[in-house]
């Protein structure tokens, strides 16, 4: 049953304290008629995904400026979109990026559907990201449930079911919440919520617009939700990669299958990532290898690489990859275990 009490004092709460975001229009440009660009609503929610606002922002303003329309992401070359979205992690998101937006430019005239089914046909778009574009972009009032939503759910009705078998349960009840009236604002409003005052430590109830009616508040386990089950030990991988520099300070990179960890992003040539990995330079040379690993996170696992560098005449071939030339070469384009690696060699 919708509570349109509940969902009117939030917006009262949102149109107050809305969070000023360079991909959202506010609450009073709203009333005043203004309507957000679904391309950058889209752009935005796949960029968050798994990723902070404060981590997203510059690489929203840096796409925006470059490619100002999905027609435009879609003419880019794909090695200059991958280049831009080096150190945002998660690179199928890029990938997807792409073609989501050949696809809307290509079959759909350059706008973006405005049903949930036509977004959901659409490349790399999810139910969360569907219902948030719906819901920003068109006002539909779809049901937006990301991390800090869900948050805010199973306190509001201290649920402790852990997550993540807890998200239809909380999904339903997000649901039953979202109004009628202002969905994209309501959508934008849970989610600063959950930001900004319902955080998951030292949550400042006290501001909260919801609090008389939190459960969790009224038991004093705000703290414990929501559970969450144990997470399983990351396993540890190991790997090579093989820094070499010509003479006139060309680089020897290659480009990473599209499929996989950082697919299609340029990067050192090295080994299989593994518990044992086997020497593969990528070029003969003499090979020296640092006392420091380039070490990074990824989502299921640790990889540990051991760096090799060295300095090659200019008449010698690589086996595979191409050297970039130095003026062409920015490490910023590399993902950021490259860049890792790459500092290191650099202060080795």
């Amino acid at each position: 049953m919708r509570d349109p009490a509940r969902a009117a004092d939030l917006l009262d709460w949102y149109d107050r304290h809305a969070r000023d975001l360079p991909w959202r229009v506010g609450p009073r440009a709203r009333a005043a008629g203004i309507r957000p660009d679904p391309y950058r609503v889209w752009l935005s929610e796949i960029m968050l995904q798994q990723t902070t606002v404060p981590a997203v922002k510059p690489y929203f303003e840096a796409f925006t400026t470059r490619w100002p329309t999905v027609s435009d992401l879609a003419a880019a070359e794909d090695a200059d979109v991958m280049a831009a979205w080096a150190g945002l992690g998660y690179y199928a998101r890029a990938r997807n990026l792409l073609k989501c937006a050949r696809v809307v430019a290509a079959e759909h005239g350059g706008v973006f559907p405005q049903g949930l089914e036509g977004l959901l046909s659409l490349p790399g778009v999810g139910p969360y990201t569907a219902g948030a574009v719906a819901a920003i972009a068109f006002d539909i009032p779809a049901t937006v449930v990301d991390g800090n939503v869900e948050r805010v759910m199973a306190r509001l009705h201290a649920e402790h079911t852990p997550l993540p078998q807890a998200k239809p349960i909380l999904t339903e009840m997000a649901a039953a919440l979202t109004p009628q009236e202002r969905p994209g604002c309501y959508a934008q409003a849970v989610m600063d919520l959950g930001a900004t005052i319902c955080s998951p430590r030292n949550p400042a109830c006290g501001l909260c617009p919801w609090r008389s009616a939190c459960a969790a508040w009224e038991a004093g386990t705000m703290a414990e939700l929501p559970k969450k089950a144990p997470k399983k030990r990351k396993p540890t991988r190991l790997g090579i990669a093989y820094l070499v520099r010509r003479v006139d300070g060309a680089w020897l990179l290659e480009r990473r299958p599209d499929k996989g960890l950082l697919g299609g992003m340029l990067g050192w040539p090295g080994s299989e990532w593994g518990e044992a990995p086997e020497e593969a330079p990528p070029i003969a040379a003499e090979w020296k290898a640092l006392n420091t690993e380039a070490r990074h996170t990824f989502t299921h696992f640790h990889l540990r690489l051991t760096v090799k560098t060295a300095l090659v005449p200019m008449d010698r071939p690589p086996e595979r990859g191409e050297f970039v030339e130095a003026e062409d070469f920015d490490p910023k384009d590399l993902p950021t275990v490259m860049r890792k690696a790459y500092d290191l060699a650099r202060s080795g």
